[in-house]
């Protein structure tokens, strides 16, 4: 088995926090999104849509999309459970990954491909970048709500996989500098979250 990443890209950044969590190890494969390499024939006879994160299997299957390779390996290592151990728990952490992934990630991503974009033949557009910037405010309100009642984690009082996608989120935007402010208890949540070793993965 073998994982093929960027160090800086959000979706890889997801799963690597996830793997920390759980304590897997995959080796891993530098694909460099920024010097085009996820379009070579070789990355895209492993996915044809050229994204990243990618998990080659022993006998070569190829899986592709963070949150399916997610949920395999979550099948494979169910303990500790990271998507939740009941119908409603893990219906209710899904739902909360969903915000954090399609609400904020996406949000950021837009935001910083619209400002300062370091993929080749993207061009910044100042007017994207301030519609996304608004768009972000309801699903980081919503979010900031949940964590109101002083819970360690976006899902409860353990990690979930809304954890490692929104913690992706926070490290795009640190990284792309784009000064969002995020509400009181994200923060919180985000400083808690950073210290962990995951985090540092």
């Amino acid at each position: 088995m073998k994982l093929y990443d960027f160090p800086f890209a959000p979706n890889p950044r997801k799963l690597r926090v996830y793997l920390g969590e759980k304590g897997i190890e995959i080796p891993r494969v530098l694909v460099n999104i920024v010097k085009g390499e996820q379009y070579t024939p070789e990355f895209l006879a492993k996915n044809p849509t050229g994204g990243l994160p990618v998990l080659e299997l022993d006998d070569g299957t190829c899986l592709r999309e963070s949150l399916a390779i997610i949920e395999y390996l979550e099948e494979l290592h169910p303990d500790p459970p990271m998507i939740g151990t009941t119908p409603l728990e893990r219906a209710r952490v899904r739902a909360l990954e969903r915000t954090a992934d399609g609400g904020v990630l996406m949000g950021v991503a837009r935001v910083l491909h619209n400002t300062r974009s370091v993929l080749p033949g993207r061009v910044p557009n100042a007017e994207v970048a301030a519609a996304a910037r608004r768009d972000l405010e309801k699903p980081a309100r919503f979010l900031d709500a949940t964590l109101a009642d002083g819970r360690a984690f976006v899902a409860g009082d353990r990690p979930s996989i809304a954890d490692c996608t929104l913690f992706a989120a926070f490290e795009f935007a640190r990284m792309g500098e784009l000064g969002i402010a995020w509400p009181d208890h994200l923060m919180r949540w985000y400083e808690a979250f950073r210290a962990r070793p995951s985090a540092a993965l």
